[in-house]
């Protein structure tokens, strides 16, 4: 398919101050002209989408993906450049549907290429779809979002950011294996909601137990295929230029970190920032904190060690734990390469082509640790509970 008759020229070259640095990102980004040829040898590609109606309070979330760019290029490039394509902006179509076609259709056209989705949005429905985009590639796959709560909002209606998710868990055909919220805020999330994660076998991680060790995030982060970032999910005084600004939330350098890790896992094969409002942005903090968010997504790709246990695992420490009590005998991997640590959970007999993306499950040392004193993880719990 021709991508280039869903994608318009960016304008923010406008604004850019002149004389930018050699080392700076303007020029180490290739901005596509139309030709499809230009994907080739691409890792990357940055997609704005000037989509606003999902937000149903702050439409003006379409104009951010200049506001972003403005800051973007301005900073420096890391130590190992990744190959970036700047694909230009998704213009509104006549429906909401028809943007999602056209999102849907682009991504679809770039994971075909191996090429990494980096979706500046617009308002976080557009993350129903990127995951259309996956419909075709005949694999179940994992999505984790960062946000203040959960978007499982009244289904009656149009798809917008307050309930894109019932449409992304009661899509058909499902291909939907797992679900995480990493930064919900305990009071402002129903109680009712909660308890259908748990029967779905999904995982919501509060801010209070994720904030004190972001570190906790990196297994849940490693084992998404599409990251879906609400920026509201930072502190009002770190990110004010939001759809629902609020006093409570990630810290600057904490967001970022997190989309470090998601840079740095091989599985992970699209990433999307959203609810971005330039209109409540008024010194421009929240664009620039969304355009450091980004370089650490890339640096992070840039150190990928492509060490996801697919296949032989003769490259990897392997333990054997024996749970006495209930007969289970845990298998865990350590990379060689970068010292992070897997789980084997088994699945049933002939499910091998549907699963076996999936039960090799990210895990932390601690949780090592923890089945090694008799205790069995509730990540492997929740996982095989899924596969069988």
């Amino acid at each position: 398919m021709d991508i280039s008759v869903f994608l318009t020229q960016s304008s923010f070259r406008d604004r850019l101050p002149v004389g930018l640095l050699p080392s700076q990102m303007l020029n180490h980004v290739h901005f596509f002209q139309g030709e499809e040829n230009e994907l080739e040898g691409m890792q990357v590609a940055i997609l704005g989408v000037n989509e606003g109606r999902g937000s149903l309070q702050r439409p003006t979330t379409a104009d951010a993906p200049d506001e972003f760019r403005n800051y973007f290029y301005q900073l420096h490039c890391y130590d190992q450049p990744v190959k970036v394509i700047d694909l230009g902006n998704i213009l509104p179509g006549n429906s909401i549907e028809d943007t999602y076609y056209a999102v849907n259709q682009t991504c679809q056209v770039l994971l075909r290429k191996g090429i990494v989705p980096l979706i500046i949005g617009g308002s976080q429905d557009i993350t129903y779809a990127n995951y259309q985009a996956y419909e075709k590639m005949e694999q179940t796959v994992n999505l984790v979002t960062i946000d203040y709560r959960l978007d499982f909002g009244k289904s009656e209606g149009d798809v917008n950011s307050k309930n894109y998710l019932n449409k992304v868990v009661l899509h058909k055909p499902n291909y939907l294996f797992n679900y995480s919220n990493i930064g919900h805020q305990r009071y402002l999330v129903e109680t009712d909601l909660l308890e259908l994660m748990s029967n779905m076998y999904f995982d919501a991680h509060r801010l209070g137990d994720i904030q004190p060790f972001i570190q906790r995030s990196e297994p849940i982060i490693r084992n998404a295929d599409i990251l879906s970032v609400d920026m509201s999910a930072v502190r009002m005084a770190e990110s004010p230029g939001t759809t629902h600004p609020g006093p409570n939330g990630f810290y600057g350098d904490q967001i970022a970190q997190l989309c470090r890790y998601a840079g740095m896992s091989d599985k992970l094969t699209s990433f999307g920032m959203y609810e971005l409002d330039p209109v409540m942005d008024i010194a421009g903090h929240a664009a620039q904190l969304a355009s450091q968010m980004a370089w650490c997504f890339l640096e992070g790709f840039s150190q990928r060690k492509g060490d996801y246990p697919v296949g032989d695992h003769s490259d990897y420490f392997k333990y054997i734990v024996p749970i006495t009590h209930d007969g289970h005998e845990l298998i865990f991997y350590k990379s060689h390469l970068s010292d992070r640590w897997w789980m084997d959970v088994p699945y049933p007999s002939g499910m091998a082509t549907k699963y076996e993306r999936h039960h090799l499950v990210p895990c932390t040392y601690e949780e090592f640790q923890q089945a090694s004193g008799e205790e069995m993880p509730d990540r492997w719990w929740k996982t095989y509970q899924k596969l069988v």
